[in-house]
């Protein structure tokens, strides 16, 4: 598989032949939320990492891919095929989930007991594949899950769910509590398995690294709605940081605010000003044709979130920069 694989944004959503997962006007009511309405598709063949705080909905979106809960409204289709009521068997067989705490119902199981049990859901699970996974990834067969530790228990999670041969690989929060060893035994047994077969991936994940490591696409959460998705590197280069200290130059300085792009318009009380933008290329321009000095950085993963979040309110009306 290339893992290289891109899809132009604008035609994710409108081409439902290129979405495993395609999620219109869907929308389920949670305590003292809603989460949606929701319109999305998943693309096909890439590792998409959904981010956002804690109680946006993430994992509500994936209880409801999986059918353990059902939408209030709106439609949910899967490899094209939508489903009124409880999940048919094989479709469900197409799918593989890994959560952020294993179940105890295998405890007194060891992992080949477990992953027998489990191989009889699955009708293309391979066996010998799960155990070289078991093998280079130090996780012993023969000893009860209860008593391995958690980073080989979520090892042996991960190796049953792609030996299971899904077409949809869905993880919530898989590396939360993983020592750095076990979480780099994770990265490599994903992306071994997007290069062995025709899979796709949807990532919950509060980790940078994983983000870095793993995704072809980032979609953001927030407050009950996906504010969009984006190709990670184009991510990475959206806004960026922009200093200037225009002086006394009070039309030059309005000439740069009315500059597009930008989100965040900070004065300092030594007269700079630091800028967050989408558009730095421009706001550079117009600071050299007034003979101002720029300095451009980059924005850590955290700022990148929070611009996002803010970019999406200014463009749906929920809120302006000052």
């Amino acid at each position: 598989m290339n893992r290289t694989t891109t899809y132009d944004m604008k035609d994710i959503g409108a081409a439902d032949m290129e979405s495993v997962i395609v999620l219109k006007d869907v929308c389920k009511g949670r305590r003292q939320h809603m989460v949606g309405p929701l319109n999305w598709s998943l693309p096909q063949g890439c590792i998409t990492a959904l981010v956002g705080e804690n109680g946006t909905g993430k994992s509500t979106l994936l209880h409801m891919l999986l059918r353990t809960l059902y939408p209030d409204r709106g439609e949910i289709s899967w490899f094209g095929q939508t489903v009124e009521g409880e999940m048919p068997l094989e479709l469900r067989q197409q799918i593989a989930y890994v959560s952020e705490k294993p179940s105890r119902e295998e405890d007194r199981m060891t992992a080949r007991k477990a992953a027998q049990f489990r191989s009889q859901w699955y009708p293309g699970w391979d066996q010998q594949q799960f155990e070289q996974m078991l093998q280079a990834f130090d996780v012993p067969a023969d000893a009860l899950l209860s008593k391995i530790s958690k980073g080989q228990r979520q090892k042996f999670e991960l190796a049953a769910a792609i030996a299971a041969q899904p077409r949809l690989l869905l993880l919530d929060e898989p590396s939360s509590g993983l020592d750095p060893f076990a979480w780099k035994d994770m990265i490599v047994m994903l992306n071994q398995a997007m290069e062995q077969g025709d899979l796709t991936i949807l990532i919950t994940t509060h980790r940078m690294e994983e983000v870095q490591r793993l995704a072809d696409y980032v979609v953001l959460m927030h407050e009950g709605q996906i504010c969009g998705m984006q190709e990670k590197d184009e991510l990475y280069q959206q806004w960026k940081e922009v200093w200037i200290n225009p002086g006394q130059d009070v039309q030059a300085l309005q000439w740069l605010r009315e500059c597009p792009g930008i989100i965040e318009w900070d004065g300092k009380p030594d007269g700079s000003v630091r800028i967050i933008t989408s558009d730095a290329q421009t706001l550079q321009q117009t600071a050299e044709e007034s003979g101002i000095i720029t300095q451009v950085h980059g924005l850590e993963w955290e700022e990148l979130l929070s611009c996002w979040v803010k970019d999406h309110h200014l463009k749906t009306g929920k809120g302006a920069h000052s």
